[in-house]
């Protein structure tokens, strides 16, 4: 079967009335927990984005305790997990600061909890790369919160290898 594009699905979705809607989005909710996840915020936490971070950091902060880091390949399997429920997380915004903050959070946590001690190169790329994120979401800021930022960034990028 040939998946047609978004335009397509898109004019479809037009012609359709509210009750068929309603149905097919219940419908997407079932198929997954990200679904499900991403028509909650959408319906009801869309406006609302410290309750979001806040939901979003405990969420991690959990994962970061539950951690195994008595080896680094653990650690590497850990801070990759951890990495892509946060990724999973971000989807569900395009609010540039609130993944900026996301993403803050995640190398401190990196930092903190001594992934970084390992000098594996996987967690270090890793920690890397979360950091270039920043750098390019910081760069298409207003000048304002741009500064605001980069004292924090150039903390971060000592840690970079």
């Amino acid at each position: 079967m040939k998946i047609p594009s978004l335009a397509n699905i898109k004019k479809e979705l037009k012609q359709r009335d509210e009750s068929e809607l309603v149905d097919l989005v219940l419908q997407l909710s079932k198929l997954s927990r990200d679904n499900k996840a991403f028509v909650y915020f959408k319906l009801f936490e869309a406006d609302n984005h410290e309750l979001y971070l806040t939901m979003v950091k405990d969420e991690l902060e959990e994962a970061f305790e539950n951690a195994n880091l008595k080896s680094y390949f653990t650690a590497k399997k850990s801070a990759q997990a951890i990495r892509r429920m946060m990724n999973k997380s971000l989807k569900l915004t395009k609010d540039k600061v609130t993944i900026i903050e996301l993403l803050f959070f995640f190398c401190e946590k990196i930092i903190e909890y001594g992934y970084l001690k390992f000098h594996h190169p996987v967690i270090d790329n890793l920690y890397a790369s979360q950091v270039r994120k920043i750098e390019k979401l910081i760069a298409g800021l207003h000048e304002d919160l741009q500064f605001d930022y980069q004292e924090t960034l150039q903390n971060f990028q000592k840690y970079v290898r």
